[in-house]
C-alpha cells in the first residue's frame, strides 16, 4: 500500500472555537448547535448531534466562532488535547477546540478519525503551557501524515467502523443481560 506524505494543514482547515460572553444571557440558548469538551467528555461514539447547550445569533455574533460544515472533525485542543468528534449537523465549538474541517477529495472524514485516535499521543506531546497544555493550530498545521488513496481510506474506515458497531452493540446486548439478571435476583431473592 502507497502512502503519501502530507501536513495535517495541506488537508484540513483548522478552525478554532470561541465563546460568547457567559455575563449576557442573550448569547444562550438560541438554535446554533455549540459543542464543548465536557460534551465529548462522556462521548462513546464517533459522531456528535449537539451539545448540551445551544448559543443564539447574538452570541454567534459577538464571538469570533465559525460554523463547522457537517462530517468533519471536532477535537478538543486543550484541558483535555485529544477528545475528539465528527460532527452530525452543522456547528460550533467552543475555545477548547481546533477543528479540522476536511478536503474531502484527498482524506475520508472516518479514516482521518480513526488515524487521529492512532496518533493521538503523539498529539498531545505537541501541547505546551504552564497552567494546562494546549495544541497550536500552527503545531496541528505542522503534523506530518501518510496517507492511501482515499478508496484504500476508505475501504479501511469502513472496516474500522463495522468493527465499533459490534462493539457497542455488544455493549447493549451485555448492559441488557445484566439489567435482565438484577431483575432476576431481586424478584427471586429481595
Amino acid at each position: 500500500m502507497e502512502l503519501k506524505k502530507y501536513k495535517l494543514g495541506d488537508v484540513a482547515d483548522i478552525v478554532n472555537g470561541a465563546t460568547p460572553s457567559t455575563h449576557n444571557s442573550e448569547n444562550y440558548d438560541g438554535s446554533i448547535i455549540w459543542i464543548t469538551p465536557k460534551d465529548l467528555s462522556g462521548q462513546k461514539q464517533k459522531i456528535i448531534r449537539r451539545g448540551q447547550r445551544n448559543i443564539s445569533e447574538i452570541g454567534f455574533n459577538n464571538c469570533s466562532a465559525q460554523m463547522i460544515p457537517p462530517y468533519n472533525i471536532l477535537m478538543s485542543s486543550r484541558a483535555p488535547i485529544g477528545l475528539l468528534a465528527i460532527n452530525e449537523n452543522e456547528c460550533c465549538t467552543n475555545q477548547g477546540f481546533k477543528n479540522l474541517v476536511l478536503d474531502k477529495s484527498i482524506c475520508d472524514t472516518d479514516y482521518m478519525y480513526y488515524y487521529l485516535q492512532f496518533h493521538m499521543k503523539e498529539i498531545e506531546a505537541l501541547g505546551s503551557g504552564t497552567t494546562f497544555k494546549e495544541i497550536s493550530k500552527s503545531a496541528l498545521q505542522g503534523i506530518e501524515i501518510r496517507l492511501p488513496d482515499l478508496e484504500k481510506q476508505r475501504d479501511i474506515a469502513k472496516c474500522l467502523s463495522d468493527l465499533d458497531r459490534k462493539i457497542e452493540l455488544n455493549k447493549q446486548i451485555n448492559d441488557n443481560l445484566e439489567a435482565m439478571a438484577k431483575q432476576l435476583y431481586d424478584y427471586w431473592f429481595v
